[in-house]
């Protein structure tokens, strides 16, 4: 990407085994501990280790600030979640979503879930959270936001957010892709009061 300030250049790497049973994916997670910049994604028996780039944590960032300025400028109540570990054993499935939001109430799963994708695996995200019942999931990859709502029990991918049908989305990724995250908020709300 030229010009935006952010440098994509892939320094993620993405294991996926196979046949993993929910213990040794409790014990994999134990003897990972204290290893920092890394990510964790289970789904029946299979297993992604990912390595977090600072690329990746600096798009996740961009997007929680910009976004969590639109809500509070437009008066939208909303609760910013993080990245809490999704799933359970019963479930077949674990997860930590990059960025997470509830919207007017907290809640134990959130409205909202943000992925940013700079290496993919073999795992479907939209299936995991489609079994968490996750209502909304924004996936940002090579600079675009694309937006998938449960509906039915199944993800539609839509335009517009529903949660937030008045979001310019094409203008909240191109402040995603700004050259600076404090300038980018920075105008991204001078655009919006305007």
């Amino acid at each position: 990407m030229t010009g935006t300030g952010l440098e994509t250049k892939r320094t993620e790497r993405c294991l996926t085994f196979s046949g993993i049973s929910w213990p040794q994916l409790e014990a994999i997670e134990a003897a990972f501990e204290n290893v920092t910049a890394v990510k964790f994604f289970y789904l029946d028996g299979k297993l992604e280790i990912m390595t977090i780039s600072p690329e990746h944590e600096e798009v996740k960032s961009t997007i929680g600030l910009l976004l969590s300025a639109y809500m509070r400028e437009k008066g939208i109540r909303f609760y910013l979640k993080g990245g809490p570990t999704l799933g359970s054993e019963e479930q077949r499935a674990r997860k930590e979503p990059d960025e997470s939001y509830n919207l007017e109430t907290k809640k134990e799963k959130p409205d909202l879930a943000i992925e940013v994708i700079f290496t993919s695996g073999g795992i479907d995200k939209l299936q995991f959270y489609q079994r968490i019942g996750v209502p909304e999931v924004w996936f940002w990859e090579d600079g675009v936001i694309t937006i998938y709502h449960l509906r039915q029990e199944e993800y539609e991918k839509v335009n517009r957010s529903e949660l937030l049908p008045d979001l310019d989305v094409a203008l909240l990724s191109r402040y995603v892709n700004y050259f600076d995250q404090y300038d980018a908020v920075t105008e991204f709300l001078k655009t919006l009061r305007t």
